[in-house]
């Protein structure tokens, strides 16, 4: 059961980082913008579901993404009823 607790929590700080990572504009070929494409490759599978059920939200010229969000709350409750 700790296993489980630690590869989620540990899947959790890899959407952080992901979200974080975002953020940083650098070419694909940088070393940033690599582990920003390895990360992406492991959570945006998981955020898809999300994504289809619950679009951005438009906040005048820029769109919002809760999906990481509501996929770091998901994940936080289901390690804590473990």
């Amino acid at each position: 059961m700790q296993t489980i607790k630690f590869l989620l929590t540990l899947f959790a700080w890899a959407v952080i980082l992901r979200i974080i990572l975002d953020w940083i504009r650098v070419p694909i070929e940088h070393p940033v913008g690599r582990i920003r494409s390895a990360l992406g490759s492991v959570v945006d599978p998981v955020l898809a579901p999300i994504r289809k059920l619950i679009p951005p939200i438009r906040a005048g010229q820029v769109g919002i993404d809760l999906s990481p969000l509501i996929l770091l709350i998901g994940l936080q409750l289901l390690i804590k009823f473990l």
